[in-house]
């Protein structure tokens, strides 16, 4: 690739990052905030994502050597700033998040480094509902498809893929529909039907003793009972991206876990201990807002807009050089 074309790829990614992230500002009525890369240990703000993966840590030298570590996500911090600063119920937040996940595994979609638009908005708590997060789904899905359209507008060999709706599955439902196929697959058989999907309650156990993926007990209620049979406030964002040839999650977001929901998940997932954390025990004696919130993967959405087939095609990050050499060989150059 060209200088040339190296400089029009990086205006194309500036192009869809602008874009999105104002009208994603304007669909949800967040105000852009700054955030932190790292935070203290010890604490329970920082994400657990699946509970398993490692953060990046190191020893803070004017504070007696107390570790911080580098954040998976924003998901608990955005719900204290909330609170420090006042936000009123109907409107939210929204960072640029940075964060380092150095056990995860290298793919066409991930990388060590994320990069993602991590969100939060201030509910009331009678708000907890499958409408608010259908709602919610809608106004995010919405920003997506304008995006697209503008950079259609502005790049006139991309053509607009995105459905008109966004179609809303809950996870059971998606296991009953395809009983012998994996997650993935599953997850790739309804984005091929409908082009964008939400599948809801992840993290909870489904009618075959499993679930449909992992999600840390202290954010996300994928344990309330919504209908007879479901359970959760939470999904996934799917859209099939034509290049890949599979479903490609750009968003993993929901309603937050109320005092109720907390406790239910911190006993499911065996770890009740976490409750006495600064910010479990805060959240436990109501010193949190009820909120809604998510994160949206930066290059996942640049990706798809630029109909890119690899992530470091969008995003500067470290790779093995067999993979760099492997890519360039068939024409695919990273950053």
């Amino acid at each position: 690739m060209s200088p040339a074309e190296l400089l029009k790829t990086e205006e194309a990614i500036s192009f869809v990052k602008d874009t999105f992230a104002k009208e994603l500002a304007r669909q949800l009525q967040l105000t852009k905030v700054s955030s932190p890369i790292a935070v203290l240990d010890g604490t329970g703000i920082n994400d657990d994502l699946n509970g398993v993966e490692r953060p990046v840590s190191f020893p803070i030298k004017a504070l007696d050597e107390q570790k911080a570590v580098v954040v998976h996500s924003l998901a608990k911090w955005k719900r204290l700033r909330l609170r420090q600063l006042g936000i009123p119920a109907g409107r939210g937040i929204l960072t640029d998040m940075r964060a380092l996940r150095p056990d995860e595994d290298y793919s066409p979609i991930h990388s060590i480094y994320v990069d993602q638009w991590d969100w939060e908005k201030h509910i009331l708590p009678e708000q907890r509902t499958i409408p608010l997060l259908r709602e919610t789904v809608t106004r995010i899905y919405d920003a997506l498809r304008t995006t697209e359209l503008r950079v259609a507008e502005e790049y006139g060999d991309i053509q607009p893929i995105l459905p008109e709706q966004i179609t809303f599955i809950h996870a059971e439902e998606l296991l009953l529909r395809y009983p012998g196929l994996t997650v993935k697959q599953r997850e790739t058989e309804a984005a091929r039907a409908y082009g964008a999907v939400f599948i809801i309650g992840i993290g909870g156990e489904l009618s075959h003793g499993e679930i449909h993926d992992g999600r840390a007990p202290d954010y996300d209620d994928w344990s309330t009972e919504t209908d007879a049979g479901r359970r959760g406030l939470n999904g996934d964002i799917l859209l099939w991206h034509p290049g890949l040839q599979a479903a490609f999650e750009v968003s993993s977001m929901g309603i937050r876990v109320d005092k109720t929901a907390l406790r239910r998940q911190l006993e499911v997932r065996g770890c009740p201990a976490r409750a006495e954390l600064a910010f479990h025990k805060l959240l436990l004696d109501g010193g949190l807002p009820e909120s809604i919130g998510g994160g949206i993967g930066q290059s996942r959405v640049t990706m798809f807009m630029l109909r890119k087939t690899h992530i470091g095609e969008v995003q500067v990050s470290i790779w093995p050089e067999a993979v760099r050499a492997e890519l360039a060989g068939s024409g695919v150059e990273l950053l």
